[in-house]
C-alpha cells in the first residue's frame, strides 16, 4: 500500500518532481497504457537508491521506466510506484575518448555528443529510441552493433539498494540480455569507450542509419520497436512474412506492412489488442513454421 504523505515528503527531500494518477500513454512510444499510481523524476543515482530502499523496506511494488520505448503496459495501469529515468537525469560528459552518461539520456543524445566530440563507434545505435540504461539494459543493438561493442563499465544499484560498479566483462551481455535483466538491478550511469574519426564522416554515417530507419522501419506510427527477439536460425520479420501476416490486425494494433517485425498502433490500440495479435502470430508462425517466437518488449502490468 502507497503511503501517498511519505513519499511526497521523502521526494520533497530529495529534490524529485512525481506526479499522481498519470496516463503510461504518455511516458511510452506504444502511447497505449492506463495510469499509474505514482510518478517519480529521478534526479540522480543517490535519489533512486534511497527510494528503492524505502520501496523494497515497505514492500511497495514498483517499476523502472526510461523512454518507455520496449514497453507494453497494461490498460489498466500501474498500481505502484514508477522510477522515471528521464530528462531529470541525463547528463552527458566526455572525457578524451570517454563518454560518460547518466542512465535517463537518450542514446540519440549520446550518439550526437560523441559525433560533435568526433568520437565514433556508435553511429549505427543512433536512432534508437531509447534511454541509456534501457538499451544497456537489454544490449540495444542495430546494424551490425551493440552496446556491449562500445560500453566498458557501468554504475548500477544492487539487489541491496547500493551503488556498485561493474565492468563490461562482468555484464553477461548477449543478444537482448544482460546480467541487469537477470538480477533486480537498476543501471545509473554508463561509460563508453570510443575512437576519435572525423566528426563529418561520422555524422554522414548517422544520417546514413537514420535513413535506412525511416525508409525500412515504420517509425510514422507508435510502436516499441521490433516486437520479437530473433529466433535461432531465422528471423522474426522474415518469418511473419512468410506466412502471410503483414497487415494482420486486432483493434487499433496491426502487424505492419512496411516491416513485418513491427506490431504498430494504427490508432485507438490497447494493451488488449497489441497482446491478442501477438499471440495469434505467435500461434500461427509456429504451426506453419515450427519457430516459437518470443516477445521482446516488456510488459508493465
Amino acid at each position: 500500500m502507497i503511503n501517498i504523505l511519505e513519499l511526497t515528503e521523502i521526494c520533497g527531500r530529495l529534490g524529485c518532481k512525481f506526479s499522481t494518477n498519470c496516463s503510461l500513454s504518455e511516458h511510452t512510444t506504444f502511447k497505449i497504457g492506463g495510469n499509474c499510481s505514482f510518478l517519480i523524476e529521478i534526479n540522480s543515482a543517490n535519489s533512486a537508491a534511497e527510494l528503492v530502499k524505502y520501496l523494497r523496506a515497505n514492500e511497495i511494488k514498483y517499476a523502472i521506466l526510461g523512454k518507455g520505448s520496449n514497453i507494453i503496459a497494461s490498460d489498466s495501469g500501474y498500481d505502484g510506484v514508477i522510477l522515471h529515468f528521464g530528462k531529470e537525469f541525463s547528463n552527458i560528459s566526455v572525457y578524451n575518448t570517454k563518454v560518460y552518461a547518466d542512465a535517463g539520456a537518450s542514446l540519440a543524445a549520446v550518439c550526437r555528443k560523441a559525433q560533435e566530440n568526433g568520437l565514433s563507434g556508435m553511429e549505427n545505435l543512433y536512432g534508437i529510441p531509447g534511454s541509456v540504461g534501457g538499451g544497456l539494459y537489454m544490449n540495444a543493438g542495430a546494424y551490425g552493433s551493440e552496446m556491449k561493442d562500445v560500453v566498458i563499465s557501468a554504475e548500477y544499484i544492487d539487489e541491496e539498494g547500493n551503488i556498485s560498479s561493474i565492468s563490461v566483462r562482468d555484464m553477461m551481455l548477449s543478444y537482448r540480455h544482460s546480467l541487469f535483466s537477470e538480477r533486480n538491478c537498476i543501471i545509473t550511469s554508463v561509460v563508453f569507450e570510443l575512437t576519435s574519426s572525423d566528426s563529418e564522416k561520422i555524422n554522414q554515417d548517422m544520417a546514413e542509419c537514420m535513413h535506412k530507419r525511416i525508409t525500412k522501419q515504420p517509425l510514422e506510427y507508435p510502436s516499441a520497436g521490433s516486437t520479437f527477439k530473433r529466433p535461432e536460425g531465422s528471423y522474426a520479420s522474415l518469418l511473419i512474412e512468410q506466412c502471410g501476416l503483414k497487415g494482420m490486425s486486432v483493434g487499433g494494433a496491426e502487424v505492419s506492412t512496411k516491416h513485418s517485425g513491427f506490431v504498430i498502433n494504427k490508432g485507438g490500440a490497447t494493451c488488449k489488442d497489441v497482446l491478442e495479435l501477438c499471440r495469434r502470430v505467435k500461434e500461427i508462425v509456429l504451426e506453419k513454421t515450427g519457430y516459437s517466437l518470443e516477445l521482446e518488449p516488456i510488459i508493465l502490468e
